[in-house]
C-alpha cells in the first residue's frame, strides 16, 4: 500500500521520528502487541476496534490503514459491516459520516497483494 494515498504528511515519518526520539517506534511495539497479534481475542477483530476507534476520533489516514489491515487479515465485508454499524450507532449521524467514509475507503481498496505489507500508517 502507498502511504501517500492515505496522508502525504506520513512521508515525513522517519524525520518525525528522529525529532521525537523515537516516539513512532514505540508506539510502533505497542501497536504490535496490543492489536496485530492473537489473544483471548483473535487479531482481526482487534484490529476492527481499532478502526472504530479511528472512526470516532475521526482519523482518516487511521480508519483507511485499519481498513486495509482488516482486509489483510481476512475481514469479511459482513464483519466489517457490522463494526460499521457500531460506529454508525454509538457515533449517531456523524458517526455514520465517518463510518460510510471508512465503507468507501474498503471498497476502494479491494484485495491486497502480498507486495502490500505496511507495519503501520505511520511508518
Amino acid at each position: 500500500m502507498d502511504l501517500k494515498k492515505i496522508d502525504p504528511a506520513l512521508e515525513l515519518m522517519k524525520e518525525f521520528g528522529k525529532v521525537t526520539n523515537g516516539m513512532p517506534a514505540l508506539i510502533e511495539q505497542m501497536r504490535q502487541k496490543a492489536i496485530f497479534s492473537d489473544g483471548e481475542v483473535p487479531q482481526k477483530f482487534k484490529v476492527l476496534t481499532a478502526m472504530i476507534w479511528a472512526i470516532s476520533s475521526r482519523c482518516e489516514p487511521c480508519f483507511k490503514y485499519y481498513v486495509h489491515q482488516a482486509i489483510k487479515v481476512g475481514a469479511t465485508e459482513a464483519e466489517l459491516g457490522e463494526f460499521l454499524a457500531i460506529a454508525s450507532t454509538m457515533g449517531g449521524c456523524v458517526g455514520e459520516m465517518w463510518a460510510l467514509k471508512a465503507y468507501k475507503a474498503f471498497k476502494d481498496m479491494g484485495e491486497p497483494s502480498d507486495s502490500e505489507s505496511p507495519t503501520h500508517c505511520c511508518t
